[in-house]
């Protein structure tokens, strides 16, 4: 699925959560591209990778799934 690009209110709001590694939602969810798979696929790879915590990861996934419906 086609993702749009989140805006900067969008990403610091999932980046503002309690326990979120914030550079990590940050960083993440500006380059995460357009492809849902693939950024799925790559916030695998890097939560075994970085070994983020559960709370960052919900934010990603939060914020990749609000990238997958259309801007308010």
């Amino acid at each position: 699925m086609k993702l749009r690009e989140l805006s900067d209110s969008e990403i610091t709001n999932l980046a503002s959560k309690p326990n979120v590694r914030r550079i990590a939602v940050e960083n993440f969810l500006m380059s995460m591209g357009d492809d849902s798979l693939n950024a799925y696929l790559n916030l695998d790879l890097d939560t075994r990778l970085y070994k983020w915590n559960a709370p960052t990861q919900n934010a990603i996934r939060k914020g990749i799934a609000l990238a997958q419906k259309p801007a308010k």
